[in-house]
């Protein structure tokens, strides 16, 4: 498995292409306009500075790391040579049929083609593709450079072979690989999801405000950061996307999401990237 494609250039696969090519991969790093291509390079160099400047790098591996990185627009082109082809696409399940079945026609026939969805069934993706059981999740945590955790999901037809293949390939990339099975929201998300949706009842109810809630879960339960926070940082969107997986697929009311991230969603605040979500980042 040598040559790396990921599809999305967004904050997770600008990161994922990050890691395999500072490990030594050779990545092509897919999306649809140059500019967004260009805009994810300079996120992987600014990363790649902060690594330097903390030690954690040297200067030769940055460059070697960026050497490793090439870039292109045309998917087809980008699949015929890969090994391994990671999407990290946008969280909508249409979306990443119609990738995969581009990649199942244009891949080599032993290339793995893993999604680093966070919700979506990983066997409904394999389903539209001729290769099942070479298809499986990636669930890579953001942000990916310092993560150490990435779900291994396993579908149905998931081969044991391609499995063990991913799980070593974690590994080479000093990760902790842990496997899991297919059902909706997986382990990180199923645990996490409800715990944000919570916190948003708690502010559309009066119980406290968003500062209030996070303080508690900081110092009370020894959180790194408050579950707010975490959810303007994730994106009020993708948390209500998630949330809707969860309660379409487990079809339990403790999933359904809060009418306030509803609402917020609706107009606009989608946290950090819009620059308002449950606190104001205009200017920061």
């Amino acid at each position: 498995m040598t040559r790396i494609t990921v599809i999305g250039a967004g904050t997770m696969g600008n990161g994922i292409a990050h890691v395999f090519a500072q490990y030594g991969f050779p990545v092509t790093l897919v999306d649809v306009r140059e500019d967004l291509l260009k805009k994810a390079l300079g996120t992987i160099s600014a990363n790649l500075d902060r690594q330097v400047k903390k030690g954690l790098l040297a200067e030769a591996q940055k460059t070697s790391t960026l050497q490793n990185i090439s870039t292109s627009t045309d998917l087809k082109a980008a699949v015929l040579e890969a090994g391994l082809v990671v999407e990290a696409a946008t969280e909508q399940q249409p979306v990443k049929e119609t990738i995969f079945r581009t990649i199942d026609e244009n891949a080599p026939a032993d290339c793995i083609l893993a999604t680093n969805t966070s919700s979506i069934s990983i066997t409904e993706l394999a389903a539209v593709t001729r290769r099942p059981g070479k298809v499986i999740g990636m669930h890579f945590m953001n942000p990916v450079p310092v993560m150490k955790l990435v779900e291994v999901i396993r579908g149905h037809a998931t081969e044991d072979q391609t499995c063990s293949a991913i799980l070593d390939l974690c590994r080479r990339l000093e990760k902790t690989p842990v496997e899991v099975n297919d059902y909706p929201g997986f382990v990180a998300n199923r645990v996490l999801m409800p715990m944000i949706n919570e916190a948003v009842f708690c502010v559309m109810e009066g119980v406290a405000t968003p500062e209030a809630v996070d303080t508690v879960m900081k110092l009370g339960m020894n959180h790194p950061m408050g579950p707010l926070v975490l959810a303007d940082f994730i994106g009020l969107d993708v948390c209500l996307a998630i949330l809707e997986v969860l309660h379409d697929g487990l079809g339990d009311d403790k999933y359904r999401p809060c009418p306030l991230l509803k609402k917020m969603v609706a107009a606009g605040h989608l946290g950090k990237k819009s620059g308002r979500g449950f606190y104001d980042y205009a200017g920061k």
